[in-house]
């Protein structure tokens, strides 16, 4: 009743703003603002008439479109970094104004500050968005010298992970598969290298980097946690250039340049690690062909067919591969490829089309060639998995007035899950055990309304309707209700056919956000927004694995459906140096996945049995101080926050807190320019440990000792605090006119801090009957890291 009477006002206040706009003469000045150095279309410029409120800003493909009365009018384009620019226009009719905007030649340029009204943040109708500045990430402190994206969105508020190497990231108490990643548009599964230590994204290929923790607009969905949405270079439509680095790790390269100057251009960027390469004079025996590598490729083209169309084509592919000599090898990776097509219908109505592809997969090898003795059989397993997509999206902006815009449109994903395939050799025999597939059909429709009726009062608010379809052709099972915490009793089964409905979920998922400007430089902000995720990583390791599994929403899974408050205050200083801000949030979960103990996860077509679905509960308050400007710029980060789940059938079926939960979580980063040529960086981390489940007394047994946890609760200790300090320099070569180079030199946990990623027990080796607590840490001393970036 009440998701009834929220679109009933909202429609009703949409007619009336509609019919108020519609009664006035007013014409439309549009057009794109992109860099005049490189053509890139710039993201978030704002677009104003000078003097008054009257604004807009560009979108993500640099589009805008600002309505105003018929008449003489200046029109202001600025943005930090760029000189502002001022235009007279006269509108008897609408008009086509595509703006180059150049870099400013001082970043404390106090006009090109002071003229970025639309898009400080006091200003802005988003809550829990964080926006990274890929010059700004560049200065931060590197592992081993490189570039990270997903490690600097960690020094943001509100985010963490269970520790070093860990594979994802958390947000506000949500599990790592809670996370929306989309590059291009496209979802990637798995987001990093190595195990966790750098994410498969290429700096010198990446734009922009927005991260969504809550009031989620209606165009997104599908994730209950985070939307982190990375768009790529279009590539330098002016002049053809080359980036690239050398490190001790990886060593990098990107080309990109025009295809047809103005109209069209092309990005290629590509990394690969040698790890294993320097290695390899040191290893021997059975060791001497172990691998330890990574690559990627990402690769964009786009061209301008017309000043009303232009078509986007991207892909990226990455692999890691890791093996122990020839007896244990594994790989995995992912694939994306993205085809978008902007089209201008008229000033007022953009249509962004995107199509997208994408495939995980994993592969696990173990043989004893290597190892076997004499008259011994030939023995191995292989085993693989992966997950692919194919989805469509259209997306309309309907540019009202400047105080109103409509956002709609659909979306489309079509889901097969392939969730592993097991084949063991053994001499002359071959055994094949192979999981069901399973298909699933998402699709959505979506509309938003954008209203700012005054200086001081912004609302969006909008609805998103998702329904799911759990398709064959495959196998659905049938368990009885159990007791909670014991493995479901198979009852029967029964066979679907292609693309036959086995079973459907929907959800109609409103979402509102509010500000109100306080004064010019404070506003205070709220949102609501209901998210829905159908489908699952299943994992009950403290961090995802690459090889874990993903699984849809079935007739024995339900969806997992989030409903999130967030209350918040930003102060902006009047000069545009520094910013405050502080939010409360309180999420509140259903149907996330746990286990019954001892569950088996790895080929088990009865699965679903195993699984259990929990209620869970998030709630914290999350404060930023940031400066951007001047010669000493970066910002402190606190998370006070409880994550906590309860699980029918686990820990006396109480609330328990989630593997994930951190208390305390503070960033400090800091950059200081010593001058035009030396910049110092440092970054420090200061977090409460994670939970654990550790038995608090013995049972013996003959000449042993059996841990035993009396309380039959889950995670009822924390790890040891966690803590490291990062440090850099940046040393820039002597800046020639088509060659410019600069050396990183990086300290990673300066103070060698031994920071516990668990903690087990084992036994005495002297004395069996003895138990000892081992600290398992990934990273015990510091590692320096060199790196020699170019550019020509």
């Amino acid at each position: 009743m009440k998701t009834k009477l929220f679109m009933l006002l909202g429609v009703c206040l949409l007619l009336i703003q509609v019919r108020h706009a519609c009664a006035q003469q007013k014409y439309t000045v549009s057009g794109y603002v992109k860099d005049q150095q490189n053509g890139e279309s710039l993201i978030g410029i704002s677009v104003s008439k000078a003097g008054t409120s009257l604004g807009t800003v560009t979108n993500e493909y640099g589009f805008y479109s600002l309505t105003l009365p018929a008449g003489d009018h200046e029109i202001q384009f600025s943005y930090i970094g760029y000189a502002p620019i001022k235009m007279s226009v006269s509108l008897k009719s609408n008009k086509n104004l595509d703006i180059k905007m150049e870099k400013s030649s001082s970043q404390l340029s106090t006009v090109t500050v002071t003229g970025n009204k639309q898009e400080k943040a006091v200003n802005t109708l988003t809550t829990s968005l964080n926006r990274l500045d890929i010059a700004q990430m560049k200065k931060m402190p590197t592992f081993m010298g490189e570039v990270d994206v997903l490690r600097s969105i960690q020094t943001l508020p509100g985010v963490n992970t269970v520790g070093e190497g860990a594979n994802g990231f958390n947000v506000r108490g949500g599990a790592a598969d809670e996370n929306l990643i989309l590059l291009d548009e496209a979802p990637v599964y798995n987001s990093t290298h190595m195990m966790g230590f750098f994410s498969v994204f290429n700096p010198d290929a990446v734009k922009s980097i927005n991260l969504l923790k809550g009031g989620f607009p209606a165009e997104y969905g599908g994730r209950t946690s985070s939307v982190l949405d990375i768009r790529m270079k279009d590539g330098n439509n002016q002049k053809f250039n080359v980036n690239g680095g050398i490190s001790n790790v990886f060593s990098r390269l990107s080309l990109e340049g025009p295809i047809k100057k103005d109209e069209s251009s092309f990005i290629l960027a590509a990394r690969r690690s040698y790890i294993d390469i320097l290695m390899k004079p040191f290893l021997k025996g059975d060791m001497k062909d172990t691998k330890l590598n990574f690559y990627d490729l990402t690769g964009k083209v786009n061209f301008k067919l017309n000043k009303n169309n232009t078509l986007f084509a991207s892909g990226y592919l990455g692999r890691d591969v890791f093996g122990f000599g020839t007896r244990i090898n594994m790989n995995w990776g992912n694939k994306t490829a993205t085809v978008r097509w902007n089209h201008v219908f008229t000033n007022r109505t953009f249509l962004n089309l995107t199509t997208f592809y994408s495939n995980y997969d994993y592969s696990l090898k173990f043989n004893n060639e290597s190892a076997k003795g004499a008259g011994e059989q030939n023995q191995s397993y292989d085993w693989t998995s992966n997950i692919i997509n194919y989805g469509v999206k259209p997306a309309f902006t309907f540019y009202i007035n400047t105080q109103n815009s409509l956002h709609f449109g659909l979306q489309g994903i079509y889901y097969t899950f392939k969730p592993g395939t097991g084949t063991g050799v053994e001499g002359n025999e071959t055994s094949v055990q192979q999981l069901t597939q399973q298909h699933g059909l998402e699709a959505a429709a979506y509309l938003d309304h954008e209203w700012k009726p005054n200086d001081k009062l912004g609302i969006q608010y909008g609805v998103r309707l998702s329904n799911y379809q759990y398709l064959g052709k495959g196998t659905a099972y049938y368990y009885n209700d159990t007791t909670a915490g014991i493995r479901k009793t198979l009852v029967g089964t029964k066979e679907y056919g292609a693309n036959e409905l086995i079973k459907a979920y929907s959800y109609l998922e409103p979402r509102i956000t509010a500000r109100y400007a306080l004064t010019p430089d404070h506003a205070i902000k709220a949102s609501y927004a209901r998210t829905t995720q159908y489908m699952h990583q299943l994992s009950n390791t403290a961090s995802p694995t690459p090889l874990d599994i993903w699984t849809p929403s079935t007739n024995n899974i339900q969806p997992q459906v989030a409903d999130q408050y967030t209350v918040g205050y930003v102060y902006d200083a009047p000069s545009g140096i520094f910013e405050i801000s502080a939010e409360a949030f309180y999420k509140k979960m259903e149907h996330q996945l746990d286990y019954i103990d001892n569950a088996n996860l790895e080929l088990n077509q009865q699965i679903e049995a195993d699984l259990l679905q929990s209620h869970s509960r998030s709630y914290g308050l999350e404060v930023m101080a940031r400066k951007d400007i001047g010669r000493t710029t970066g910002w402190v980060s606190y998370t006070l926050s409880r994550s906590e789940r309860q699980t029918n059938g686990i820990s006396l079926n109480e609330w328990f807190l989630n593997r994930y939960d951190r208390t305390h979580n503070l960033n400090l980063v800091i950059t200081h320019e010593l001058n035009k040529r030396t910049s110092l960086s440092a970054n420090w981390v200061y977090a409460s440990g994670t939970p654990g489940t550790f038995a608090d007394s013995r049972l013996e047994f003959q000449d042993w000792d059996i841990p035993y946890n009396s309380t039959d609760k889950r995670n009822n200790y924390r790890l040891p605090a966690f803590h490291r300090l990062d440090m850099s320099l940046t040393l820039k070569g002597k800046q020639l006119r088509r060659w410019k180079g600069e050396w990183v030199f990086s300290l990673y946990n300066v103070y060698g801090r031994r920071n516990a990623y668990t903690i087990y027990f084992k036994q005495n080796d002297d004395d069996p009957s003895k138990k000892e607590a081992v600290r398992l840490s990934i990273i015990g001393s510091i590692i320096p890291g060199i790196t020699y970036n170019f550019k020509f």
